[in-house]
C-alpha cells in the first residue's frame, strides 16, 4: 500500500487515478480548490482518502497543507502535482495579469508543493513526484502560445529537479499527456481577449474549435477526436510509480507520441543545418 498526495485532484485525469487508488486499497491525499469536491468518495471509503482545500497561489498555505497530510498520515509516498488549466488565444490577446495567473498554477504552484514536499522526503528517504506536463510542452502552436509557455517551463524546473534530488532516492516523471476525453479545456479553460485582427485566422479558427462552438462540430464528433481515455492514462501512470524507474519523459496518448516526435525531429533538423553557424562563432582559444 502507497499514499499519494495528489493536487487539482478534481481534475479528469486526477479523479480517474484517484479512484483506481482507492479501489485498490491505497491511501490518497486529495487537494482541491472547492470543500467537498470530493463528498462522494469520502462517504464511500472513509478514512482512506483524505482531503483538503489548498491555494497554490500562497505558498505558505502549499506549506501548512502539506505539513498537517504528514502529520495525519505519517508517511507519503508519491507526490502528484496535478493541477493546472489552459489559457487559449493569440498570444498578443492575453493580458499580464492571465499571464501571471497561469504561471501561479501551473509552474510555480507546482514548484511550491515539490519543495514543501522535499524535507519530508529526505527524512524518510525515499519519494516520487508525478509531475503532469503536456504534450504542449515540448512544442508550441498558434492560441496555445501561452500555455506552452507555462508548460514549458515546468518541463525545464523539474528536469533539472530530477538530477538534483536523485541523490535522496527521489524520482522524478514527467507526465505528458495528449488531449484527453475530460472537460480540461472547455469546462477549466480561460481564453485572451477577441481581437478582430484575428478573425478568419488560424488563431480564431482554433481557438472556438477548443471551446467546442463550431456550429458544424457536434459534441460527439468532437470527442471522437481527441485520442486520450482518462481511465487508461491513469492506470498506466499508476503502473510506472509502482515499477519504478523509467524515462524521465512519459508521454501518452498516440497524439502526444506524433505530435512531440514530429516537434523533436523538426527541431534537431535545424540544429543540424546550423552546425557550421554555431562553430564559426567559437573563440580561438576554445577548448571545450
Amino acid at each position: 500500500m502507497k499514499t499519494w498526495f495528489i493536487t487539482g485532484a478534481t481534475g479528469g485525469l486526477a479523479t480517474s487515478v484517484v479512484r483506481e487508488l482507492l479501489q485498490r486499497g491505497d491511501r490518497v491525499a486529495a487537494t482541491t480548490h472547492r470543500e467537498g469536491a470530493l463528498s462522494d468518495l469520502k462517504a464511500q471509503y472513509g478514512d482512506q482518502l483524505w482531503e483538503a482545500t489548498m491555494n497554490l497561489k500562497d505558498d505558505q498555505a502549499v506549506q501548512q497543507v502539506v505539513a498537517q497530510a504528514f502529520a495525519d498520515l505519517g508517511t507519503i509516498d508519491v507526490l502528484m502535482n496535478n493541477a493546472a488549466y489552459g489559457l487559449y488565444g493569440a498570444v498578443e490577446s492575453i493580458s499580464a495579469k492571465q499571464v501571471a495567473d497561469i504561471f501561479a498554477v501551473n509552474l510555480f504552484g507546482s514548484l511550491s508543493t515539490a519543495r514543501a514536499f522535499m524535507p519530508y522526503f529526505r527524512q524518510q528517504k525515499h519519494g516520487q513526484i508525478v509531475q503532469i506536463s503536456s504534450m504542449a510542452g515540448a512544442y508550441a502552436t498558434q492560441a496555445m502560445g501561452l500555455y506552452s509557455a507555462s508548460k514549458w517551463a515546468v518541463e525545464a524546473a523539474f528536469e533539472a529537479m530530477a538530477a538534483e534530488v536523485a541523490p535522496f532516492n527521489v524520482q522524478i516523471t514527467l507526465v505528458e499527456p495528449g488531449g484527453i476525453r475530460t472537460r480540461f479545456v472547455s469546462g477549466n479553460g480561460a481564453f485572451g481577449a477577441d481581437l478582430p485582427a484575428y478573425h478568419n485566422t488560424p488563431v480564431d479558427q482554433i481557438t472556438h474549435y477548443i471551446k467546442g462552438d463550431l456550429p458544424e462540430a457536434d459534441s460527439n464528433t468532437y470527442l471522437k477526436m481527441i485520442a486520450g481515455d482518462p481511465q487508461k492514462m491513469a492506470h498506466q501512470i499508476i503502473n510506472r510509480v509502482e515499477a519504478g524507474g523509467g524515462a524521465l519523459r512519459m508521454a501518452l496518448g498516440s497524439d502526444a507520441y506524433k505530435k512531440i516526435h514530429i516537434a523533436l525531429s523538426d527541431r534537431l533538423k535545424a540544429l543540424d543545418a546550423q552546425k557550421a553557424l554555431a562553430d564559426s562563432t567559437d573563440a580561438a582559444d576554445y577548448q571545450g
